[in-house]
């Protein structure tokens, strides 16, 4: 890492950031971190579509957005939009599309990852590094992005920008009659972080058995309906099925607004700690020290050190950190009892 060098008052700064929904979420409290402390600050943000959508409306960030599909075309198209060059631009995603990407972003500065967490040719993109600092969190890891401007990330806030009418579409979905809430968000992106239906429903009907209401949510791909139909077909208990009947925008509400969610590791859980919710967290395909619901892991259940010696043939701690244990059943290695003991740690919590 080089030695800091702050911005001038009235800088302006690029963020490249295109996905995914749960990364976006871990950008917001930098943006608080630049905006306090460098006056005047003027910040742009390259992101991704569906990310947009979620973000749109963040007060003092303009969005130039990318379409991951566009290509080449799509890039020049970006750099047709930028009508002088920034003072810096922060790259903070390093896979191929978004290195090249970055090429067509002209900048005084360009800062990326450490060495050990680049790949895809990102040194060849950047001039400057942020530190490399092993064993944290990658919201933590975002947040150094501000070190090289002589900023320390000392806290974190999201502020999600979710408007007034998706907390009324929110409150709408159930009656407010004291009942906990239980909302289950089945599925990741990544599929082998993704635990089978039949085992959602034993804890769902768990919950239920302990007068919980149990809320279904979820996207309009077929995986999402197929597992959702699964997970009721399952259950001898009554769910309210939410699945693909939310926006972006009230996603955030929606989660806002249950007691506990769960789900694998997924943009819904990082969405749902961003708004304040505790999050059940599934993991073995990944550590949830370093990708899990950032503010509180009390309630996860972490099988990463049991995937890592039966899939790598190595503890966990003997893995360079990052790596990720996505094989094929892996997540079989979570059982129904291991989250029925998550949800039981948050009621003896919470009385």
């Amino acid at each position: 890492m080089t030695a800091p060098l702050p911005l001038a008052p009235g800088a302006h700064v690029c963020l490249l950031r295109l996905s995914a929904l749960g990364d976006v979420t871990h950008v917001l409290p930098l943006i608080h971190t630049l905006r306090d402390g460098i006056p005047d600050l003027r910040i742009t943000w390259l992101i991704g579509r569906g990310e947009h959508r979620l973000l749109a409306g963040l007060p003092g960030v303009d969005f130039i957005e990318y379409d991951k599909k566009s290509g080449l075309a799509g890039m020049r198209a970006v750099r047709r939009s930028i009508e002088r060059p920034f003072d810096a631009l922060l790259q903070m995603q390093v896979a191929a599309r978004a290195n090249l990407l970055s090429a067509f972003i002209p900048a005084r500065r360009r800062i990326g990852y450490d060495r050990s967490r680049s790949k895809d040719l990102h040194g060849l993109f950047v001039r400057e590094r942020i530190a490399d600092r092993p064993g944290i969190h990658v919201l933590d890891a975002i947040g150094s992005f501000c070190e090289p401007l002589g900023l320390v990330q000392t806290r974190v806030r999201w502020d999600m920008p979710v408007p007034a009418d998706a907390f009324d579409w929110a409150a709408a979905q159930w009656p407010d009659d004291g009942r906990r809430t239980l909302l289950i968000s089945p599925c990741s992106s990544h599929v082998r972080r993704n635990w089978r239906s039949d085992r959602y429903a034993a804890v769902a009907d768990h919950a239920a058995a302990r007068g919980w209401r149990v809320v279904l949510c979820g996207g309009r791909s077929d995986l999402e309906r197929e597992t959702g139909d699964a997970i009721l077909a399952a259950m001898q208990a009554p769910a309210l099925d939410l699945i693909g009947k939310d926006t972006l925008k009230q996603l955030p509400a929606l989660l806002a607004r249950a007691d506990l969610v769960m789900t694998p590791d997924s943009g819904p859980m990082h969405i749902a700690n961003a708004m304040g919710t505790k999050v059940l967290g599934l993991h073995a395909a990944s550590n949830p020290a370093r990708s899990g619901p950032y503010s509180d892991r009390r309630y996860c259940v972490d099988r990463y050190d049991d995937a890592a010696r039966r899939y790598l043939g190595r503890p966990a701690a003997e893995l360079k950190w990052g790596t990720k244990t996505e094989f094929d059943g892996v997540m079989d290695l979570v059982t129904v009892d291991d989250a029925i003991a998550a949800f039981e740690r948050y009621v003896a919590d919470v009385g």
